[in-house]
């Protein structure tokens, strides 16, 4: 029995090594750590449940049998993040660079599976070289395994994705269809094509950085929600995400004890929107002083910065939190920042989050590469998200709210719960000056009568008041209330259940 054990211990030792000594070097040499040191990491410490630790590849060409390491070249199991279950997957790049075979996708798939069935969520550690290209089809169909997965899963439990290598090819559509990307700057890059086959194609020289490195990825393209310094600091701030979701579509977020009292006033938000209705402020200054101990998970902080998204706490409750950003573009709605709101509107829907939105919005962004763009279509998404949301909706108007980006943002018109507006907001078809130029176009020759013309639509429109007449706003508020009036609103609301006609799914203009 003995000399079993020592076996058993043997083999488990071997494949705890990946590709040996002198990869796990080479990793380390880059900055990375290996896949097991990311789980360790990652998960509360013992935690850990490994599976399939001695499956080995299938493959008999090009003299792959020769070589047929432990684990195939990703660790995979569950276990604990602050006490709450998690599926994680690791590939483990000293392993035939962490290349996807058949039996490799079949261990990913595996654990995705066992996340449904139990309700948990998925995080994937990507660190591949891509498809086994010595397996050829069967890789390719291992990669289509994984995509159902991800698609069945979508919308049931929350999946994240940690890009802490290279994924390149087909490799990176699962993680684009996963929930949020996260990347390590200098030390991971993902693209479809590589800088080779753009050269050879396209003539362009580029780097893999340039192409598809975490600041391409978090500033241009929106693919990835954030990027960090080193695979320790990633590890840490995936774990303080995970603590503000819910394990599946069946469950709530937890509940996180809190020392902030839900009626504290902030009598500094009484003058945070300037006199000059043209002069920015920092829209989060608003959210921090409203969260519980001013926690702010902002996500895609770089991409679209006119509008911010991320969550929140109150009552130690999870909130999602989308609001316009004045300092950018005078928070302007436009496509990059309607598509990234609707998208993270749709997830707190999805997973029941509560979401609490901050208008000043002056309007959609003109201009023909926005109309070329199909700014209809992208600000679209954004009305839609938000009208077919279903879970509890606070809106809170503390500047300008105009035109068709006033509907769009959490309106009471689009199923707004509770719409509350400070005294300095501005509820209209559009701005004074605007709308004078085209009411008195003849007048427009005499600067008085404009400056006339202008103070008195100020006077009946530039104020909340029009619209709490008809009901469209609930209350006007005093702005150091607000934290006081959004924890009550939404306490108010915890038990809220709207039903929808069947329909298979919906049609959302992509």
């Amino acid at each position: 029995m003995k000399d079993i054990l020592q076996a058993l211990e043997a083999q488990r030792e071997e494949a705890r090594l990946g590709g040996g000594a002198k990869r796990i070097e080479a990793q380390h040499s880059k900055g990375k750590l290996t896949a097991r040191e990311r789980i360790e990491l990652l998960l509360d410490e013992g935690s850990f449940e490994e599976y399939d630790m001695f499956v080995t590849h299938r493959c008999t060409d090009f003299g792959m049998e020769e070589s047929k390491p432990r684990g195939d070249g990703v660790v995979t199991g569950w276990g604990t993040i602050n006490g709450r279950m998690v599926y994680v997957f690791s590939q483990d790049f000293t392993v035939l660079g962490g290349s996807v075979s058949e039996t490799h996708a079949a261990k990913i798939c595996k654990i995705m599976d066992m996340a449904l069935q139990n309700g948990a969520p998925v995080i994937g550690i990507n660190d591949s070289g891509g498809a086994r290209i010595q397996e050829g089809v069967s890789s390719l169909a291992a990669y289509g395994e994984i995509f159902e997965r991800n698609i069945v899963a979508s919308g049931v439990v929350p999946q994240i994705s940690m890009i802490m290598g290279p994924c390149a090819g087909g490799a990176v559509y699962s993680p684009a269809m996963t929930d949020f990307i996260f990347m390590v700057q200098d030390s991971s890059y993902m693209f479809v094509t590589g800088p080779d086959v753009v050269k050879t194609v396209t003539n362009e020289i580029v780097t893999a950085e340039e192409l598809g490195g975490a600041s391409t990825h978090t500033k241009k393209s929106s693919v990835a929600d954030a990027a960090f310094e080193n695979d320790v600091e990633a590890l840490s701030e995936i774990r303080r995400l995970f603590d503000f979701l819910p394990l599946s579509n069946r469950d709530k977020a937890p509940v996180r004890p809190f020392f902030d009292d839900p009626d504290r006033l902030e009598p500094s938000l009484d003058t945070l929107v300037p006199d000059n209705p043209n002069t920015p402020y920092d829209m989060k200054e608003l959210i921090l002083k409203v969260a519980d101990e001013g926690d702010f998970y902002e996500l895609q902080a770089d991409f679209a910065r006119n509008i911010i998204t991320g969550f929140i706490r109150i009552e130690g409750q999870t909130v999602g939190v989308v609001a316009n950003q004045p300092m950018v573009l005078a928070g302007v709605l436009d496509i990059d920042s309607s598509r990234k709101a609707a998208r993270f509107v749709r997830f707190c829907d999805a997973f029941e989050i509560p979401i609490l939105t901050f208008v000043d919005v002056p309007g959609f962004l003109p201009g023909t590469a926005q109309e070329y763009g199909g700014v209809i279509k992208h600000g679209a998404k954004l009305l839609f998200a938000y009208g077919e949301a279903t879970v509890p909706k606070v809106t809170v108007i503390t500047r300008k709210a105009y035109g068709g980006a006033y509907v769009v943002m959490s309106s009471k018109h689009l199923g707004g719960d509770v719409n509350y507006a400070w005294p300095t907001a501005e509820v209209a078809v559009m701005g004074a000056k605007g709308a004078v130029e085209i009411l008195y176009r003849s007048e427009l020759g005499d600067p008085e009568k404009i400056a006339a013309r202008t103070k008195g639509y100020e006077d009946a429109f530039a104020n909340p008041f029009v619209a709490a007449e008809r009901g469209f706003i609930d209350e006007v508020i005093q702005p150091r209330s607000t934290r006081r009036r959004v924890a009550r609103a939404f306490a108010m609301l915890r038990r809220k259940r709207i039903e929808r006609p069947w329909k298979k799914h919906d049609n959302i203009p992509l």
